[in-house]
C-alpha cells in the first residue's frame, strides 16, 4: 500500500472531516465501480453502490441523522465483486472502490477514524499505480510507485482536499455540499474513468 505523507497530517482533523476527505476519494472511486458493473451488465450492484455513497454525504450533511452502518456493510459486502479467470481487468479497480468505501463504514462502527482514513488514501493511490503498471506492463517497487506522475498527481490532489479542510471557515454544510458537488460535476475516477448520464 502506498503511503502518502498527508495522512499523518489527516488524523490531527475533525473526525468529520477526516470522512469528508474519505468519502471525497470513495466519490472519486465511484465510476470505476459503475464502468465494472458496465461490464458485466449489473446495473443493480452500481445503483446499490451509489445508495451506500449517498448515506455516507447523509450521515455528514444531517445532524443525528439514524444510520444503520452495520447493514450498510453488509449489503456492500454483498457486491464486492469476485475474481475469475475470465474477469476483465477493471474488476480490480472495482473492488478498490469497494474496499474504501468498507473503510468508511468501519470508521463509523469502529470509532478508529485516523487509521481508516489512511487507508482510504492508500486504496486510490494503490488503484492507480496498479492501472500504470497493468497498462505499461511493467513492474514496479513501491518507492518507484511513488514517483509515477499519475500517482504524484493524486497525492497532489489529496494535500489540495486537506488543505481546504485544514483551513476552510466556511459553514460545515456549504462545505460538504461544495466538495461533493465538485467531485460529482467532475464524473472522472481517480484513473480517468468517465462517469457518463446512463441511469446511474
Amino acid at each position: 500500500m502506498i503511503k502518502n505523507p498527508v495522512q499523518l497530517r489527516l488524523e490531527k482533523l475533525p473526525q468529520w472531516k477526516q470522512r469528508l476527505f474519505m468519502v471525497c476519494l470513495c466519490e472519486r472511486m465511484y465510476p470505476n465501480f459503475v464502468f465494472y458493473c458496465h461490464q458485466q451488465q449489473n446495473e443493480d450492484d452500481a445503483k446499490n453502490y451509489k445508495k451506500i455513497l449517498d448515506l455516507v454525504w447523509e450521515s455528514l450533511l444531517v445532524e443525528d441523522v439514524k444510520i444503520n452502518f452495520d447493514l450498510q456493510l453488509e449489503k456492500l459486502e454483498l457486491i464486492i465483486p469476485t475474481v475469475t479467470d475470465d474477469s476483465p481487468y477493471m474488476v480490480y479497480p472495482a473492488i478498490d472502490a469497494c474496499h474504501a468505501l468498507g473503510e468508511v463504514l468501519h470508521s463509523y462502527l469502529s470509532g478508529e477514524i485516523a487509521e481508516h482514513t489512511a487507508k482510504v488514501s492508500s486504496i486510490s493511490a494503490t488503484t492507480i499505480a496498479e492501472f500504470e503498471m497493468t497498462r505499461t506492463n511493467v513492474t514496479l517497487s513501491e518507492d518507484e510507485q511513488q514517483t509515477l506522475p499519475s500517482v504524484i498527481d493524486e497525492f497532489d490532489l489529496q494535500w489540495e482536499i486537506f488543505r481546504l479542510l485544514r483551513e476552510e471557515n466556511k459553514e460545515m454544510i456549504e462545505l460538504i455540499k461544495g466538495l461533493k458537488e465538485e467531485i460529482r460535476a467532475v464524473k472522472i475516477s481517480n484513473i480517468g474513468v468517465f462517469l457518463s448520464d446512463q441511469g446511474v
